[in-house]
């Protein structure tokens, strides 16, 4: 779906260069169509996005609708 699409374009295109200026774990609790807990870690080596709980600690948690993620996202 559209939200694990934004998601795989995501870890697609993180780099070390957006892991060692970012320095941040995001963490998204997503309703509706593709919901669940997804994470973009901008922190840890090089970088992951994905389905489920980040790896470490979030730093932030953003709570919004499938929809409106992949909004913000393109």
């Amino acid at each position: 779906g559209p939200v694990a699409e934004t998601f795989r374009v995501i870890q697609g295109a993180v780099t070390e260069e957006h892991v060692r200026s970012t320095q941040g774990v995001y963490q998204f609790e997503l309703s509706g169509d593709g919901g669940g807990t997804w994470y973009i870690d901008l922190k840890s080596k090089a970088g992951s996005a994905g389905f489920g709980k980040p790896p470490v600690t979030a730093d932030v948690v953003m709570s919004m609708s499938g929809a409106d993620f992949v909004k913000m996202f393109t």
